[in-house]
């Protein structure tokens, strides 16, 4: 018997809001000002969600965001877009005296939702929420292979149709009453009041994407999905303008345009390809946060199928419908389980974990990464609060480095993010990948800029790449015990 989705409902709570009446001329966005004015980069993370303010010439006025933290209880966690909608609000409302044009939202590509009659129908689930094992044994009967979609079998609600499988028996006259949204489209759904789909997040490990046909998966057709996703638009389309009551409730303009938007990691591709060195050449993205994803832009084709599906290694979909050789790895969120901060520039404790052999094994979490069956372990745990934290740097570029070894990447490499930062993470990269120029860049490589190249055809990055040196220290021992160390675990 179906239990419902009734507690699992989401009452956005822009909804209670009654519309208020709105003299534009008063907040000085006359037509003239929209076409010279800012953008908007709405991220909405797994654990953080950002707004982002920038001017048309790419400069980054105004930043805010907030903690992303799931609220509900069984049958599932929903992700929390009642807090979001009405932070959304506030913060726009925060920009609401300048004279923004155009609106971009990205969001991290395991969510999905759906609307009925103008409403939310159901609230995304969070995809670390355990989907029933029966269930998922059910649901995985009947996906494609991974030569199919280039999707691997995940755990939990990572694949996107093991949401839509679980959220179907939970209600089925709700859920096939519903128009299926991704979770980036579903805020650009929000802004506009226009129902879309797009490819980078439908192509994102979901199962419901055929990259080499570029159109749904035989098995997102065989279920009727398919059928049930609003139109597909790019991810720069403008699908509409900003909804009339939003408009009187944040000050801005209702001719501010709302762009379909995009999967984060794929933004940040988009941002790199801005570069001269990234751009038409072999070459990968490492976009790090609490995921970290490997993306590479082959110069030749590559066998996708070749791929090690059980190392966490998938295809992805760029914003042009090519197929994108990727791995993942929840870096981030092992290094905050480690209870680490490397973000950091300096050296400081490197030399004493080196000369100890101090060193993390993987993995903290279980069931991803390039070790998904390691059970991870400190070899002589420093209690230096600096050791420790160079050690954990030393295990996240090692774990990057294998990461990038399962797809080929070679030649460039942009690392991107907040672990950019990182002088230990970046230049034991470059050591142990001393084929590779390594480069990092500011604000011009990240998420939100690659969003607002969607807007700006023709916005390029103003400062060139920072190419960064290896360390001053010999890693191949360390590295070599480290890979043994590792594989021993995962058996």
């Amino acid at each position: 018997m179906a239990r419902g989705l009734t507690i699992a409902l989401c009452q956005i709570n822009l909804f209670r809001y009654k519309a208020i009446k709105f003299d534009h001329q008063s907040f000085g966005l006359g037509e003239d000002a929209l076409g010279q004015g800012c953008a908007i980069v709405a991220d909405f993370g797994k654990t953080h969600t950002k707004l982002t303010l920038w001017s048309r010439e790419g400069q980054l006025l105004d930043r805010v965001s907030r903690a992303n933290v799931p609220q509900g209880a069984a049958p599932y966690v929903p992700l929390d877009v009642a807090g979001n909608s009405d932070w959304l609000i506030e913060s726009l409302r925060r920009f609401g005296d300048h004279p923004v044009e155009a609106i971009i939202p990205v969001a991290h590509g395991a969510a999905v939702t759906g609307i009925h009659d103008g409403a939310p129908a159901f609230a995304p689930p969070d995809y670390e929420w355990p989907i029933p094992d029966h269930e998922l044994a059910a649901y995985r009967a009947g996906r494609d292979r991974f030569a199919v979609t280039g999707s691997p079998a995940f755990p939990s609600g990572l694949n996107i149709g093991s949401q839509l499988h679980y959220l179907e028996t939970l209600d089925p006259s709700l859920f096939r009453a519903a128009t299926l949204l991704p979770y980036a489209q579903y805020w650009a759904w929000i802004l506009s009041g226009v129902a879309v789909s797009e490819v980078t997040s439908l192509g994102c490990h979901s199962d419901l994407w055929h990259p080499a046909s570029s159109d749904f998966s035989p098995m997102a057709r065989r279920r009727g999905w398919a059928q049930q996703f609003a139109p597909l638009a790019k991810a720069g389309d403008v699908i509409g303008n900003l909804r009339p009551d939003l408009a009187a409730l944040t000050g801005l303009s209702p001719n501010v345009r709302i762009h379909a938007g995009l999967h984060d990691s794929n933004a940040a591709l988009v941002a790199a390809r801005g570069f001269v060195e990234m751009g038409g050449h072999e070459a990968t993205v490492l976009s790090t946060g609490t995921w970290f994803v490997a993306m590479r832009t082959p110069a030749e084709p590559v066998d996708l199928t070749a791929l090690p599906e059980a190392r966490d290694c998938l295809v992805n979909v760029d914003v042009d419908g090519n197929a994108v050789p990727s791995a993942r790895w929840m870096g981030g969120r092992e290094i905050a389980l480690l209870d680490a901060r490397i973000d950091v520039p300096g050296l400081f404790g490197l030399a004493e974990v080196l000369a100890s052999g101090s060193m993390v094994l993987p993995s903290l979490v279980q069931g991803s990464g390039p070790f998904p069956d390691a059970n991870h372990r400190w070899m002589n745990e420093p209690s230096v609060a600096t050791e420790r934290a160079a050690a954990v740097a030393l295990y996240a570029a090692l774990m990057a480095d294998s990461q990038l070894g399962l797809i080929g990447a070679k030649e460039h490499l942009l690392i991107e993010g907040r672990f950019a930062r990182s002088e230990i993470f970046t230049r034991a990269l470059a050591s142990l990948r001393p084929e590779a120029r390594i480069y990092v860049a500011n604000a011009e490589a990240d998420v939100s800029f690659g969003a607002l190249r969607l807007i700006w055809n023709d916005l390029r990055p103003k400062s060139p790449l920072q190419t960064i040196e290896p360390l001053p220290h010999d890693l191949a021992a360390y590295g070599r015990e480290w890979q043994a160390r590792a594989a021993e675990q995962g058996r």
